[in-house]
């Protein structure tokens, strides 16, 4: 094929643009489609809680699992049992078991619960024999004719009909006396890049919700005090979240449980509070010596808080991190606190004596190569809870999914996470491409035929609209710069030998192709100019018959995406203020008018993997505009943790929010079909607890730093605020 000239190329696609233009359906209505996207690590997850005592040198016996073996699990609780209004809030529950004068008393437990695509808060009530420390059945059964396992109750308190089927993130929950107190998603901040996380109380018994953030404030992991009184909360306000990942730089403050009045900051950098009692609380910060540690904070008796009438000192040494603290209220020279210390390559929960001031493993010795987050400590003192990855414990299946089916506002479309990523549909809707470092792969829809097709570092997929089975990709390292080499190929996955062709020629950063909808066509981006803008060549035999140049300027365009008519490419750039890292998503003609920005996610935010529904009318993309939901140390490894899915109008209105979660959600893609909302599992079994820790949390530090105040005084203890 002749190179076309650069002129009659412009007036090719503009012609291309005109018939489009002019033959484009605009009111067809959007039917039921399907949106796929990745959240990094998370199917693999599989948490549970579980429970060591605090008092003896554990043993793998010792270990209980308390929650269920099959959801994910986490971020519990244990509130006190004594409470008369406990078995109130459950009217049609009776006891099925009671324990012996030599048994421990039950355990209460309200946890998060990730299950059936939504968020949720349960109770359960279990209990253990003393004999074998091994949990036997929970003690609340209203089905006794059941086999034990079936007949564990587990009790929704928040969400689903509870939260009137509003989609929302739910965290840190904590029950005083017949009302929940925890952390929800569900209102719009209303302002981009502005955390919509909220602390609010439920009245179990009427469902009556009542806000106790104030508006165009951020709170997260609230902690109610022993007498429920106080709430502490993380919080930041003005002027919000400055994009930081590592430690949010959250400020502690303190008000009334009842009804968020006498709001008052009591701590400045400090976050994750936890209540020794109604004067003291302890609390977490990176330190100027980069490692993170645990403070106590002393609040004056009377009730009358300020920053300058509380007392803080730093508790935990350098030389290892120690964070998420939680404290003893019946035992108070102890604290538990999740450790990466520099020898380990996983967190642990330890035990922190702060009167001798030293460390008592827990977990180590019982899961040595697993990590422990964020512990709680039972009202009596003798057991410490947290969660970690099942695995395949206690015979069961791991449960990990190759496609999880999330509930979304939108029901005409069935939402789904993907174990992968840059997943595209094929034409017909019938299958999906996908990338799992390293090797791309091809399956069915309900996740069938799964099959390998190349087996290199790619990432980005798109099918070919008219040659079926061509499936385009960027082949190798991501978030490279301009100069690496990254090339386009095209894999017919329907050839016997998987025979693939190379589209671009110089190697320089060309990535993301997205084809025309009449196959002709490929968009892509590419770093040969010494910047990666955006390009067109031909889709069969790539840029040797034909490139034109779409964007030209000192920025980055990229993840570029076709629409379904052909009218528009939309795309990701940070041309507003380059190599600043903020993204705003953008649209333009393919003959290169008609550039207008679509979304920008507030002063320094980011909009990124645009894709069109297949009417071309709304476009999916993942962004920060809702900032982060949780203390990012709280959670596993996350580049992104405030990456959510979102869907706008092509004109820029109507941003409606998919995703709810602390995790990183991205590259989404959406398809022809309406996929049916069910789950799929991973082939046999599938990869487990193959999730890193906050690749954040460094540990090569001076180890020099802990010897050294190991042997010297108390007086080290002190730390600037």
């Amino acid at each position: 094929m002749k190179q076309p000239k650069p002129q009659s190329l412009f007036l090719f696609f503009t012609l291309i643009f005109t018939l489009y233009h002019a033959t484009a359906d605009h009111d067809n209505p959007n039917s039921r489609t399907s949106i796929v996207f990745a959240t990094l690590g998370r199917s693999s997850y599989a948490f549970d809680i579980f429970s060591l005592p605090t008092w003896d040198p554990p043993t793998d016996a010792d270990e209980i699992q308390l929650t269920d073996g099959y959801s994910v699990n986490f971020n519990g609780n244990f509130p006190s049992i004594s409470s008369p209004s406990i078995f109130s809030l459950l009217p049609n529950q009776t006891l099925t078991t009671t324990p012996t004068a030599t048994d421990p008393p039950p355990l209460l437990l309200i946890y998060v619960t990730e299950r059936n695509g939504s968020s949720n808060i349960f109770l359960d009530v279990v209990f253990y024999h003393s004999s074998d420390r091994t949990r036997k059945r929970s003690v609340l059964d209203n089905s006794a004719n059941l086999p034990p396992e079936s007949s564990r109750i587990q009790v929704p308190l928040v969400g689903g009909g509870e939260s009137h089927d509003r989609v929302s993130m739910k965290d840190r929950p904590s029950l005083v006396g017949e009302y929940l107190i925890y952390v929800s998603t569900h209102e719009d901040s209303g302002v981009g890049r502005r955390s919509w996380a909220a602390v609010y109380s439920t009245h179990l018994k009427t469902g009556l919700i009542r806000r106790l953030t104030p508006k165009g404030v951020a709170d997260f992991s609230p902690a109610v005090s022993p007498s429920g009184l106080w709430t502490a909360v993380a919080s930041y306000g003005e002027p919000g979240w400055d994009g930081e990942v590592e430690e949010l730089g959250t400020d502690i403050y303190v008000f009334l449980t009842r009804d968020g009045t006498h709001r008052v900051k009591v701590i400045e950098h400090g976050g994750w509070p936890s209540w020794a009692d109604d004067s003291a609380l302890y609390f977490h910060r990176r330190c100027d010596d980069g490692w993170w540690s645990v403070y106590r904070a002393i609040l004056p008796q009377n009730g009358l808080f300020s920053v300058g009438s509380v007392l803080t000192q730093r508790v935990t040494p350098p030389g290892l991190h120690a964070f998420t603290p939680a404290a003893s209220v019946a035992n108070k020279s102890f604290i538990a606190v999740a450790t990466r210390r520099p020898n380990s390559e996983y967190r642990h929960v330890e035990l922190f004596d702060v009167v001798l001031k030293q460390f008592i493993e827990v977990t180590r010795p019982v899961s040595p190569n697993a990590h422990h987050f964020n512990p709680f400590i039972s009202p009596n003192s003798r057991r410490v809870g947290y969660h970690r990855c099942r695995g395949a414990s206690n015979g069961r299946s791991s449960n990990n999914l190759l496609l999880e089916n999330l509930q979304n506002p939108i029901p005409e479309i069935s939402l789904f996470r993907i174990d992968g990523s840059f997943p595209s549909f094929s034409q017909d809707g019938g299958r999906i491409a996908y990338v799992k470092f390293p090797g791309l792969y091809v399956m069915n829809r309900n996740g069938s035929g799964m099959r390998e097709v190349f087996s290199g570092d790619a990432f980005s997929t798109a099918w070919d609209p008219k040659r079926v089975g061509v499936v385009y990709t960027s082949v190798g390292p991501t978030f490279a710069s301009e100069s690496t080499e990254v090339d386009i190929i095209s894999i017919n996955v329907d050839d016997d030998e998987l025979s693939y062709k190379k589209l671009t020629a110089g190697g320089e950063n060309n990535a993301f192709p997205s084809p025309s909808p009449d196959g002709k066509w490929v968009v892509f981006r590419s770093g040969r100019s010494g910047h990666k803008n955006l390009y067109i060549m031909d889709a069969s035999d790539g840029e040797n018959a034909g490139l034109h140049r779409l964007t030209e300027g000192q920025w980055s365009d990229t993840m570029c995406n076709w629409s379904p008519d052909g009218d528009w490419i939309a795309f990701a750039s940070d041309r507003d203020n380059p190599g600043s890292g903020s993204f705003a998503l953008y649209m333009v003609h393919p003959n290169g008018t008609g550039l207008r920005k679509v979304v920008q996610s507030g002063s320094g935010g980011r909009c990124n993997h645009p894709w069109f529904s297949p009417d071309g009318k709304y476009i999916v993309f993942t962004s920060d505009y809702a900032a982060v939901s949780a203390e990012p140390i709280s959670n596993p490894h996350h580049y992104q943790p405030y990456g959510d899915i979102f869907t706008v109008r092509s004109d820029g209105s109507e941003i409606q929010r998919l995703t709810h979660n602390s995790y990183e959600d991205g590259t989404p893609a959406w398809g022809p079909t309406f996929m049916k909302p069910v789950d799929v599992e991973w082939p046999n079994g599938g990869p487990q607890c193959s999730f890193e820790d906050c690749y954040w949390l460094n540990t090569s530090l001076s180890l020099g730093l802990e010897a050294a105040y190991l042997g010297s005084s108390s007086t080290k203890l002190q730390c600037p605020l």
